[in-house]
């Protein structure tokens, strides 16, 4: 049997560099934001049904996400569009990953995981958690995006406490150290219920 560890957390509280060290432990990662990032490629299976809705957020045969945010910053009715296209073709991916896995345990990295409904799918779930000021101090100090756009992902995502309620683990970034060794820890504990140690 193959444990589903769920990963999850919002934005610029430490998820892909958690998932990062679950990898280096051995664990295959399924990554959602770099499927979405392949879809939306030039050539990917969700490109050319943007382009048709919005030309506009295209940029040499590829979804620009920079382009596209400012649509969605007009008319954020366009994200839940855009969601429509894009996640059966990401759910289809993330099926094939599960299909094909044959180790002890494998992570879906998903930043809207809860939202999605995808918790269901999984077995147990860590959501990675900083102090609000030390979250928007990282988004912002990125230079990526504006405070306006930090803003409306923000309430675009379920709440912190909310995550970590719902969450069998809280993984806390402050520190890589601490981080490094909770994934040490989760993958003892989830180790130990498979082998029935």
């Amino acid at each position: 049997m193959t444990f589903v560890l769920g990963l999850t957390g919002s934005i610029g509280m430490g998820k892909s560099t958690t998932a990062q060290m679950f990898a280096q432990e051995g664990v295959p990662v399924w990554d959602a934001d770099a499927v979405v990032r392949e879809l939306y490629g030039v050539g990917g299976a969700a490109a050319d049904n943007v382009a048709k809705h919005y030309p506009d957020a295209m940029e040499d045969g590829a979804v620009s996400r920079e382009k596209l945010r400012g649509l969605i910053a007009k008319d954020p009715a366009i994200l839940d569009h855009i969601q429509k296209i894009v996640h059966p073709l990401v759910a289809a991916n993330r099926a094939e990953f599960l299909a094909r896995a044959e180790v002890p345990v494998v992570l879906l990295d998903i930043p809207l995981l809860f939202e999605t409904g995808t918790d269901d799918l999984c077995d147990g779930i860590a959501v990675v958690s900083v102090s609000a000021e030390e979250q928007r101090a990282r988004v912002l100090g990125r230079g990526e995006m504006s405070e306006a756009d930090f803003e409306f992902i923000l309430s675009r995502q379920m709440p912190d406490d909310e995550k970590r309620a719902r969450a069998r683990w809280v993984v806390i970034t402050q520190t890589l150290d601490g981080a490094r060794q909770s994934v040490k820890d989760i993958l003892a504990e989830i180790t130990g219920e498979l082998t029935g140690a």
